[in-house]
């Protein structure tokens, strides 16, 4: 159901505890899902991105039940998958792009499903994987039809395109007979999403270690453990709140995530026009974005993945700060914001995008404001609204259609 959220300026006052990272959830669920035994993970928020993931967990074989925040799973062996299995992968990128290569592990024909939005974004790492090593590979408007087996051995991918490219093959690769080894052609970028993908990993027993800087070492014949594990809380979606001026409860400042760094940006930002790198840390782009509009603009490299998001949101922020009077121009790989932000002159448009819609939220607590598709951030922030309305935030939600 589409909703619009309708906003007046508001002074928000109060604390929130931090939501759980979406994007730990996500890897300590597969961990649970192939470990070979009974695990609970706590901490789970029901985004529509990590019920994708369950759902694909189930149809693997694992079990999965939620009751409250926390998921029981029985983990499954991904090497029996029967011919034609198929995945729901929604509108999750981490899932799909996680979960291909456990798929290609055996010799049967596995079926990944999703929107039309989700299998546009790139996957050109695994389809040139599977071309070099004979594996079949094919994409539809919907669905990608995958069959292994995978191998152990040496694997050398681009370490710009997507961390989520290198945290696939981790989870698959310590499952085989044999070790490999996992080469990144620089530059690499979000290397502290490959670093928590390890992390999860070591949680369930797994190891996989930096050889060095562009080197992974991954040892072959080893199986996921059982565990009980906690997901922590999540700097990506505080930083929205943060950028309100909102304290948050439960953040690790010496968390893995580097968007924990959300904090220093916004002190470099609130005062000056700062330049800021995004290479590690692209989902504060949004924000960041939106922050700069707020106080003295700004100048951000690193910016090109930012097109193969759930939209491309350089072009999204671009259209809606143009409402707000602001300047947003971006070349191959940056993006300069600039100031002086009045409230917007008209509808704002979220483009099917939680980031975006938080960040144009963020923007519409200080100046008042209509953002049209706010539904989207039920991807990763179900009870997003919700906690504004607690903080004083004046943000009524109305129903528009299907």
């Amino acid at each position: 159901m589409r909703q619009t959220a309708i906003f007046l300026p508001s002074r928000p006052t109060g604390t929130i505890a931090a939501p759980p990272s979406k994007s730990m959830a996500h890897r300590l669920l597969i961990c649970a899902g192939l470990a070979n035994g009974e695990s609970a993970v706590r901490g789970v928020a029901p985004a529509d991105d990590l019920l994708a993931t369950m759902d694909c967990l189930r149809a693997l074989g694992a079990r999965c039940e939620r009751d409250g925040s926390v998921v029981t799973v029985r983990g499954a062996d991904v090497f029996s998958v029967s011919a034609d299995t198929i995945l729901p992968c929604g509108e999750s990128g981490s899932t799909l792009r996680f979960l291909i290569p456990l798929c290609l592990l055996g010799d049967k024909e596995i079926t990944l499903q999703g929107s039309a939005g989700l299998l546009r974004r790139p996957l050109s790492v695994y389809e040139a994987l599977c071309r070099e090593r004979g594996l079949f590979f094919a994409r539809g408007a919907n669905t990608l039809r995958l069959r292994g087996p995978l191998k152990s051995g040496d694997y050398t991918i681009p370490g710009d395109v997507s961390s989520q490219f290198v945290s696939g093959l981790l989870f698959a690769l310590p499952l085989l007979p044999g070790d490999s080894t996992l080469r990144l052609l620089p530059p690499v970028e979000s290397r502290p999403y490959i670093d928590m993908t390890l992390s999860a990993m070591r949680d369930f027993g797994v190891a996989a270690a930096w050889q060095d800087a562009l080197t992974l070492s991954v040892p072959g014949c080893q199986r996921y453990q059982p565990r009980d594990a906690a997901v922590e809380g999540d700097w990506s979606n505080a930083a929205c709140f943060l950028a309100m001026g909102v304290p948050v409860k439960g953040l690790d400042p010496n968390s893995l995530q580097g968007d924990r760094h959300c904090v220093s940006f916004f002190e470099r930002l609130r005062n000056a026009p700062a330049e800021i790198d995004l290479s590690d840390c692209p989902d504060l782009g949004t924000i960041l974005f939106a922050y700069a509009a707020a106080h003295c603009g700004g100048r951000f490299t690193g910016t090109r993945r930012l097109r193969d998001k759930e939209s491309d949101r350089i072009t999204a922020m671009a259209a809606e700060l143009a409402k707000f009077g602001v300047s947003l121009s971006a070349g191959e790989n940056a993006v300069t914001v600039g100031a002086g932000l009045h409230p917007p002159k008209a509808a704002l448009d979220g483009h099917n995008d939680h980031r975006v819609v938080m960040a144009l939220a963020a923007l519409c607590v200080k100046t008042g404001g209509t953002i049209v598709g706010a539904e989207a951030v039920a991807k990763s922030f179900p009870d997003f609204f919700e906690r504004l309305q607690a903080l004083g935030v004046e943000a009524a939600l109305c129903e528009t259609g299907a």
